[in-house]
């Protein structure tokens, strides 16, 4: 996961004694054409107001959030497919709301201390930005993506040629000129290419079109820069549906993504001795993420599925937190253990991946992490 603003900004809120909300929405429509959260968001707000006595601080808090929140949902643009919302009125007041093209798997409604990130992080996660590069041997399309949606696009032209029949030495030099022009397309495509992936950060390429001839000039074309960037290839045609190309697209990152997080895994579990880069579970992860020692934090897509020996976790907490057990998570509640992971992994960690197979983290409760170092070789 590419580190987002958002979460960073999230992850600085100071822990409150005062109610504070967390909304995740799917805005997606129905088969109406409307928006399915407002029974959801109804029940919530009025559950989660009768949890406090009426006139304490808490009550006039969640009140006023309240408010606010029935107002905003009214001005939430149509377009939107996600909403979050942020509020703790007794907090200085704070009110945050986001909306996103792509929608939150489901909704979600959190009242704590502090906000719940785990959606977010999750969210950003699953749709980053890629590139399709999409060529036949005169023309070019390049196409900026996220979930099916096109955020921008670039076509390239060139010369057009048909061969001649001609035979002996003069088909060999117009074959020689034929692959020149190839050769000079594929560069002016992935020159184009390597600008945009490079002012956009993108970390992703699929390439579209002819797998026996115009694909391989483009990877002769490229440098290791782009090349360690292509997540798959698929044969298409230059003319193809926009929905075709978001599909086949869509489709190759998935089982790129699918591979990768069984390779991850797999280094992990090889990783994982004494003195080894790997720990497994909530107890050693959240020990070494207070350490520092995290370089790549694995948490399983639901946390709902994040299991763990609340003893283990608490006497952790207490170890590297000592002070007031309010501004702690509740070793109980597995949304707060896995907020304060991403929390820690957000501030040192260089990748959060969200591993979408349940059964690949199953074993060790849902989380795991290669480190930077062992604490003995830190300590040697």
């Amino acid at each position: 996961m590419r580190k987002s603003g958002i979460l960073n900004k999230l992850t600085k809120v100071e822990s409150t004694n005062k109610p504070f909300i967390s909304i995740y929405l799917n805005a997606e429509p129905n088969e109406h054409g409307r928006d399915n959260f407002d029974v959801f968001l109804k029940k919530q707000l009025s559950e989660h107001q009768s949890n406090f006595e009426v006139d304490s601080e808490e009550r006039e808090s969640i009140d006023r959030d309240v408010e606010r929140i029935n107002e905003y949902v009214g001005k939430i643009r149509n377009s939107a497919n996600g909403v979050a919302i942020f509020a703790c009125a007794g907090e200085d007041d704070y009110f945050k709301t986001y909306e996103f093209d792509v929608p939150f798997e489901k909704n979600e409604f959190v009242v704590k201390n502090k906000p719940s990130i785990y959606p977010l992080a999750r969210m950003v996660d699953q749709n980053p930005e890629f590139a399709v590069v999409l060529a036949d041997s005169n023309n070019a399309k390049i196409y900026l993506m996220q979930r099916g949606k096109i955020l921008n696009n670039e076509e390239i032209e060139n010369e057009k040629y048909n061969r001649s029949e001609v035979g002996g030495w003069s088909q060999m030099r117009f074959q020689r000129h034929i692959d020149e022009m190839r050769k000079q397309h594929a560069k002016e495509v992935i020159d184009e290419l390597e600008k945009i992936v490079r002012d956009e950060d993108i970390r992703q390429i699929v390439l579209a079109g002819n797998k026996d001839v115009v694909i391989p000039v483009l990877n002769e074309e490229m440098n290791d820069f782009l090349k360690e960037r292509i997540v798959g290839t698929v044969r298409m045609e230059i003319d193809a549906p926009i929905n075709e190309i978001l599909e086949e697209a869509t489709t190759a990152i998935k089982q790129f993504d699918t591979l990768k997080d069984k390779e991850k895994i797999e280094q992990l579990k090889d990783e994982n001795y004494d003195e080894g880069k790997g720990v497994t579970g909530v107890a050693k992860t959240l020990e070494a993420l207070v350490n520092g020692q995290v370089q790549e934090l694995y948490l399983t897509a639901k946390f709902d599925e994040i299991e763990y020996n609340e003893k283990d976790v608490k006497e952790i907490l207490k170890a590297y937190a000592p002070g007031d057990d309010n501004e702690m998570p509740s070793a109980k509640n597995s949304q707060e253990i896995a907020d304060d992971m991403l929390s820690r992994a957000l501030e040192s960690a260089e990748r959060i991946r969200f591993i979408e197979d349940e059964n690949l983290l199953e074993e060790f409760g849902g989380v795991g992490a290669l480190l930077r170092y062992t604490m003995s070789a830190n300590q040697n």
